[in-house]
């Protein structure tokens, strides 16, 4: 059975400063329908977004933030728990900092975890322990957390649900003509080094943190896909019919299984 790494997006999960219950149940009923057909990890965001419903702090202050977490990480697992329970599944919480990919043993004690996890059916969520990482809550974010699992946990693919559905060949908010580049066989310097543009309160990326995400695994042999967090339909296509309609699937010809 193949592996993937599904990563969600704050911009996602949340709507006007609260969780937005209906895709993160559409989110949960897409991986009970992918746990037929993988072993599914989820990297999600949304701490920081649940523990603002709670509290309302000023996000832009590191301390703030890292309590946001603290408080939001509970929420949000309890909210999964309750919706993945609808499918008799089990879901888990794994909290990570890049300490944890730094050696090759730190990665395979958090491997192990992750591999007796999936050998019981279990769906591991994986979150960056955003409220004592420091350096990582304000240089890292998700993208980059789920490239690392993917890699180190030995995943087939990597599939990011956002509110960007597609690798565009130009920003499709300035330029109605962009077109969407299903395919990406690898990333220039110049792609890498555009300016990061979050959407999204809650949002510490854009469309470079998943390119940096993308050239990390590219560099490795690996894949991954860029599709819609707010219709999954692409992501389903491709996932369990195996067609290609929409998204953006960054992966070497010479990789090909």
């Amino acid at each position: 059975m193949k592996r993937i790494v599904v990563k969600v997006g704050s911009a996602v999960l949340s709507e006007q400063n609260r969780i937005a219950k209906d895709r993160m149940q559409n989110l949960v009923d897409f991986i009970a329908e992918l746990k037929s057909r993988y072993e599914v990890i989820l990297v999600s965001s949304g701490a920081v977004a649940a523990g603002y419903t709670e509290l309302k702090l000023d996000k832009k202050v590191l301390a703030n933030k890292q309590a946001l977490a603290s408080i939001g990480q509970p929420i949000l697992m309890n909210k999964y728990k309750k919706m993945f329970e609808l499918h008799n599944i089990l879901p888990s919480q794994v909290l990570v900092t890049a300490a944890n990919f730094n050696t090759q043993g730190e990665s395979q004690k958090a491997k192990d975890t992750i591999e007796t996890l999936l050998k019981h059916h279990v769906v591991p969520i994986i979150n960056e322990n955003d409220a004592t990482a420091t350096e990582e809550l304000v240089l890292g974010d998700n993208d980059q957390l789920s490239a690392y699992a993917a890699f180190h946990f030995g995943a087939d693919l990597l599939v990011i649900l956002s509110d960007i559905d597609a690798y565009y060949d130009k920003d499709p908010r300035a330029h109605p003509d962009a077109k969407v580049r299903s395919r990406i066989e690898f990333i220039t310097p110049h792609e890498l080094a555009m300016d990061v543009n979050p959407n999204h309160n809650f949002a510490t990326g854009g469309i470079v943190t998943k390119l940096k995400a993308a050239e990390f695994l590219l560099k490795r042999g690996g894949a991954m896909f860029l599709a819609s967090g707010f219709d999954l339909s692409d992501a389903r296509s491709f996932l369990m019919e195996g067609e290609h309609v929409g998204g953006s699937l960054f992966k070497a010809y010479e990789a090909e299984a």
